[in-house]
């Protein structure tokens, strides 16, 4: 006992202020229940691709550290995502590890970094964390869009060094305004990242006006198409700002194994593509659903989940009495004013959105 509270005053000692007022990122025990809290792709690997990639890995050798450069990787991600030619190419431990990366190249004193709120919540956290001062810009009541004054006074006031734009949005799945975006782009004095994470739900993107800005950044993962398990994000922009970045990548940091999945995942994209289409239709058909369901509010979105808000009980109360039923949603209460007694659904298998929907009227009837 002595012993522990002795690494507690050490560590009390040691570890700045901010880490010790934090709190560690809190994912929730999904076994046993139908899990729709994560944005994950709900459909396995089919097994008619499973034999083919474990043959694939057989000739790997694990006792070799992994191409550090990923060399072969980068090549099919720039065929598959038709990547510019002239574009730089930043691969990432997932889009977090990129964006710790952004943050820490440009965490000079004072500088900031500024993004819309609610958004991605990482942003904040790793802001904290690399020591950037983290401005967040309210979104427009009641359907979540970029209020283009308040950004652009934002970005006046404050000289961000950086500004994150989900596109679409986390939690509330729309796309912002391109014409709002160019005009963020036009006034920021540093880097603009476009997080075009859900990219394969939206169907837009930004990669194409990479040569018209030269401080436009685009950003995605594969994790929303069927490899959240592999972990890997990249980054696209200017060259000079890749050469910058890669010397805050730790060596290695795409093992092997992530590398040689990634790459007979491109390989074989016609399959994920069509699991994209339809969960895009599944969207489509649920958010129908619940729209129609007395006593919810449910918004748009153009990514692979949707926000919805009971309108007569709790969110506490409905995130509760789904979980009795097996069924893991998100609650998101707390997490910003914007977002009070807010849900979020992750869009599953049909099965699974069917139960859902059953659910949530059971429920909702009272």
């Amino acid at each position: 006992m002595a012993s522990q509270r002795r690494a507690e005053d050490l560590a009390r000692k040691v570890i700045r202020q901010s880490v010790l007022d934090g709190r560690a990122y809190h994912v929730p025990d999904a076994a046993g229940l139908v899990k729709l809290d994560a944005m994950e792709n709900p459909y396995p690997w089919p097994e008619t691709l499973r034999g083919a990639w474990l043959d694939a890995l057989r000739g790997i050798s694990l006792n070799r550290y992994p191409d550090a450069e990923a060399a072969e990787l980068k090549a099919k991600l720039r065929a598959a995502f038709s990547i510019p030619a002239g574009a730089g190419l930043l691969l990432g431990n997932g889009s977090d590890e990129i964006i710790q990366m952004l943050a820490l190249a440009a965490a000079r004193p004072g500088a900031a970094l500024l993004a819309p709120e609610p958004s991605f919540s990482m942003y904040k956290v790793i802001a904290d964390v690399a020591g950037l001062r983290y401005v967040g810009v309210p979104l427009r009541a009641p359907d979540f869009a970029l209020d283009r004054g308040a950004m652009l006074a934002a970005i006046e006031a404050e000289k961000p060094a950086l500004v994150f734009l989900a596109w679409p949005n986390n939690p509330s799945g729309n796309l912002f305004a391109e014409a709002d975006i160019e005009a963020i782009l036009e006034a920021a004095p540093g880097a603009v990242v476009v997080d075009e994470a859900y990219h394969a739900f939206a169907g837009r993107s930004f990669l194409a006006r990479l040569d018209a800005h030269p401080n436009l950044i685009v950003m995605r993962t594969l994790s929303k198409l069927g490899m959240a398990g592999l972990r890997l994000g990249f980054l696209v922009a200017a060259p000079e700002w890749v050469k910058q970045f890669e010397k805050l990548r730790l060596p290695y940091n795409i093992g092997t194994l992530t590398q040689a999945s990634v790459g007979f995942f491109l390989d074989h994209g016609k399959v994920f593509d069509e699991q994209a289409a339809r969960i895009r239709a599944e969207r489509e058909r649920v958010f129908g659903r619940l729209q129609a369901l007395p006593g919810l509010r449910a918004w748009p979105s153009a990514a692979n989940f949707i926000l919805a808000r009971p309108t007569d009980l709790s969110a506490a109360m409905v995130h509760g009495e789904l979980l009795k039923r097996g069924l893991l949603i998100k609650s998101l209460h707390g997490a910003h004013p914007m977002l009070a007694e807010c849900l979020r659904v992750t869009i599953g298998s049909p099965e699974e959105n069917d139960a859902l929907l059953s659910a949530l009227a059971a429920i909702l009837r009272g």
